[in-house]
């Protein structure tokens, strides 16, 4: 004997850790229900053999029982499905003393008419008759009660597992978007930071190269109004392709370049189909920024930035890769690793376990940050930044 909720889909089988691996519906919860009915009858059977004083055989008793059991089990469901869609859930609502009643008249009154019908079938008489015997009902009305009341104690459990397991799922979603917005506001800060310091030192160097190097002067100003213009734009987005991502750092790289002369190089090595790829906005831009702050200005010679993407196996792979200092060459400077911790933090809650963050260390000097996101979370869209 079974039965489930119409709205949740409690079954008494869910309590069953095996059962849980099919999602709830109503075709499933038909099927529960008509298992759950033969496992009673096989258990009650069970029990009539080893304390049963006829000396019957194991059908003689299972055959009767079986039958007794489904009639019941799917009275119950269909009742309470039947119910539940004619009062649009309402039962499915009701707390407390409203509910325990409500359950133990509709599940007493199919037991008992359950458990009627089918001795009366069985013993071949009319069902409406056999109830009206007294003694009939003196016997089926108790054990209605007792079934109806450990059936309702089946559902609460059931009922209390899966809200149970709703409030831990939201709660889990709630801490991953707190840790997300959490890293967009540990960037948004450290993006004020070093802005300031950047539009500064940029002007100052313009103004500087004015007067001597006009020609200088004018690529530097109108990188730099490329890059702002870039900045702003990926720190409104939400999403951004790898080609914008790449645009935004060569910007960052030419107004570089244009102070730090021959100290620092670079290139992009990046096929043209992959720029299309979605990423997060800024992505790029704090390891570029820390290949320069940490890896060639120490360095007298400075060296050269290499920045390569392409799909490896089920990932995309973004490097950032410098010749310069390395990391044991000198002492880290202060604030070094924020950017690449906040970064390792955001693209977990962004991605997933999937995504990784890996510095390796190249040969003969410089560092390697390597970068790798899921390929299924960062297929094309045709709603991006350009």
């Amino acid at each position: 004997m079974a039965y489930s909720t119409a709205r949740r889909g409690a079954h008494p089988l869910d309590q069953i850790p095996l059962f849980r691996r099919w999602p709830c519906s109503p075709f499933r919860n038909l099927i529960y229900t008509g298992l759950w009915n033969t496992l009673i009858a096989l258990f009650l059977t069970g029990v009539s053999l080893l304390f049963g004083q006829s000396g019957m055989g194991f059908m003689a008793y299972f055959f009767p029982i079986c039958l007794i059991a489904n009639l019941v089990g799917y009275l119950i469901h269909g009742t309470l499905a039947a119910l539940d869609y004619l009062l649009r859930g309402w039962p499915s609502r009701i707390k407390g003393i409203a509910a325990v009643s409500y359950h133990l008249v509709v599940i007493g009154t199919c037991v008992t008419f359950g458990v009627a019908t089918g001795n009366a079938l069985l013993k071949g008489v009319n069902p409406v008759h056999y109830l009206m015997q007294s003694a009939a009902l003196a016997t089926i009305v108790p054990f209605a009660l007792g079934m109806s009341l450990f059936m309702f104690m089946l559902l609460r459990s059931s009922e209390r597992r899966i809200e149970n397991e709703t409030l831990a799922a939201r709660q889990s979603e709630q801490i991953a978007a707190a840790a997300q917005l959490l890293a967009e506001a540990r960037l948004r800060a450290l993006q004020a930071q070093i802005e300031p310091h950047f539009l500064y030192n940029t002007l100052a160097n313009v103004l500087s190269l004015i007067d001597t190097q006009p020609a200088q002067a004018r690529h530097m100003l109108e990188r730099f109004i490329d890059y702002l213009r870039a900045s702003l734009t990926a720190s409104r987005a939400e999403q951004a392709t790898l080609g914008a991502e790449l645009d935004l750092a060569g910007a960052y790289l030419d107004v570089l370049a244009v102070r730090m002369g021959e100290r620092l190089r670079y290139r992009i090595d990046v096929a043209h189909a992959t720029r299309a790829l979605r990423v997060a906005p800024m992505l790029l831009q704090p390891i570029v920024e820390n290949a320069v702050m940490h890896g060639l200005e120490p360095k007298v010679n400075g060296g050269e930035i290499v920045l390569r993407a392409h799909p490896d196996g089920d990932a995309l792979r973004i490097e950032v890769a410098d010749s310069g200092a390395g990391l044991t060459s000198r002492p880290a400077r202060a604030g070094g690793g924020v950017g690449l911790a906040n970064l390792r933090a955001r693209l977990h809650s962004l991605y997933g376990p999937g995504a990784q963050l890996q510095l390796l260390e190249n040969q003969p000097c410089g560092m390697t940050v390597r970068v790798l996101l899921p390929l299924d979370m960062v297929s094309p869209s045709t709603n991006l930044l350009p």
